[in-house]
């Protein structure tokens, strides 16, 4: 599922495109799950490192789990007043983010859009008027989120913020990711390899 926010006409080279997990990225993450805008708490760095990108001329997109949906722990209409507020910050801060996608769905559920599968990464492509993500940046705190991206073409990153520590910990699947402290860390980098 996919909200349009920015006019993305623009954008004809992937490479320009950053993909972002939203809990353990972007805000904190709870293993209660983040149930209502009370608990979306952002990380203090990440919104105005999402409007760096936007500034820079990238294009912020999200791809994100809400499985707490299909668990009945809040509904879409809460979700959204999250995204709202997201939205809203990022604005504030001079930025912009094109996209969000998400999977309401469960494990068990047998959607193609939960990561690790790239059915949100796909969605967020078709949105975006692009023939390939190659080359896009996908960064995420967990595998499941490198794992999205890797079919797609995606370079990833990992953060060590949210379930950062404990993915990198296990080094299983991580040979080609990048790792940062957290998301203003790649940022920093990748606005100065450019």
């Amino acid at each position: 599922m996919i909200h349009k926010q920015q006019d993305t006409t623009m954008l004809n080279d992937a490479s320009r495109l950053v993909i972002l997990d939203r809990d353990g990225v972007i805000n904190r993450d709870s293993d209660a799950y983040i149930k209502s805008l009370d608990e979306w708490h952002p990380y203090p760095s990440s919104i105005e490192a999402i409007a760096r990108l936007t500034r820079a001329g990238l294009v912020v997109a999200v791809a994100t789990n809400q499985s707490g949906i299909s668990r009945g722990l809040y509904d879409e209409t809460t979700l959204a007043q999250m995204h709202a507020e997201l939205y809203r910050r990022v604005r504030d801060a001079g930025g912009d983010i094109a996209y969000i996608a998400y999977c309401p769905h469960g494990p068990g559920d047998g959607c193609d859009c939960r990561k690790p599968l790239p059915g949100l990464l796909e969605q967020i492509r078709l949105a975006l008027g692009l023939d390939s993500l190659e080359g896009s940046w996908m960064v995420g705190d967990s595998l499941r989120d490198l794992q999205a991206g890797e079919p797609m073409g995606c370079r990833p990153v990992l953060v060590r913020t949210g379930k950062g520590r404990k993915t990198e910990a296990k080094g299983a699947g991580l040979e080609d990711a990048l790792i940062f402290d957290d998301l203003a860390g790649f940022v920093d980098w990748l606005l100065a390899s450019r």
